[in-house]
């Protein structure tokens, strides 16, 4: 195919109306299968810090330290020790094991709809004799709506984090209104995503799939990616989230050599890191 049909077809992918306007459709799950596929091909090389999930391995540390900046936002002694975390969409565990180490943490529910990576994570987390303690780390081959929704907050958590998932999802908004119910008052919905512009289609595809193989071809679909502005939108919507300041982004860029690095406006036009707080109880 030649270049002059491809930048035609995603300048018109470009011009549709914003995504989530287009993602209400009726599901009953948010689970793709093509994309289970894809991950499940992947399960083996998850834990190669060389290998297919290298950008996750160097990306780790910033999901961290973007998690403190946001309660640093509303800081509150309580609110940042005991920490209850459900990671969605936690593929190999590469986050979820990260925080069930932290002193702060109590647990961490992780939950994957491809058995073969959630089999990875598990025989992964038997290596370490801390993750072993009882309630410290549990993962699910599950997806988040065949999770029973909590019914007190006692039984919410305080940091439910969706990295690199909602690109991977055909329907963004029914996924996310499924998410809400499991952050506790005063909690955070924390997700990174891409930007769906003509700067991450040439960094996310062109790049980084087709020209260096930074990651599998298939990876992405540039056309799920969703721009920061939808996201505030669809917040915007829901009742009781972002009041008083409870919300942020950062863009987050990778620099060969040198790794991820946060970039203040980068979420404009690349990847990025959204958190959003459910607004306490009064």
């Amino acid at each position: 195919m030649t270049a002059r049909p491809i930048l035609l077809n995603n300048l018109l992918r470009l011009s549709r109306g914003p995504r989530f306007l287009r993602s209400y459709a009726t599901s009953t799950s948010s689970v793709n299968p093509t994309e289970v596929s894809h991950f499940n091909a992947l399960a083996s090389t998850w834990w190669d810090p060389y290998g297919s999930s290298r950008l996750l391995h160097l990306m780790n540390p910033l999901r961290h330290d973007f998690i403190s900046s946001c309660h640093a936002l509303k800081p509150n002694s309580s609110s940042q020790t005991n920490l209850r975390y459900l990671d969605v969409g936690c593929g190999g565990g590469i986050f979820a094991e990260s925080a069930a180490r932290l002193s702060r943490t109590a647990s961490v529910t992780a939950i994957d709809p491809s058995r073969d990576v959630i089999e990875v994570a598990k025989q992964h987390a038997r290596r370490d004799p801390i993750l072993q303690e009882p309630g410290r780390l549990k993962y699910l081959n599950q997806a988040i709506e065949d999770l029973e929704v909590p019914s007190s907050p006692e039984e919410m958590y305080d940091v439910v984090s969706l990295f690199e998932v909602i690109e991977h999802i055909n329907t963004p908004a029914p996924f996310l209104k499924n998410c809400l119910p499991f952050v506790k008052p005063g909690g955070w919905l924390i997700l990174s995503t891409i930007a769906r512009t003509w700067t991450s289609w040439v960094t996310t595809k062109v790049v980084a799939e087709d020209l260096v193989g930074l990651v599998p071809k298939g990876t992405h679909d540039w056309s799920k990616y969703i721009n920061e502005a939808e996201l505030r939108s669809f917040f915007a919507a829901q009742k009781g989230w972002g009041m008083n300041g409870g919300v942020k982004a950062v863009g987050c860029i990778y620099v060969p050599g040198f790794g991820w690095k946060m970039i203040s406006g980068g979420e404009k036009w690349g990847n990025y890191f959204f958190g959003i707080r459910r607004d306490p109880e009064i």
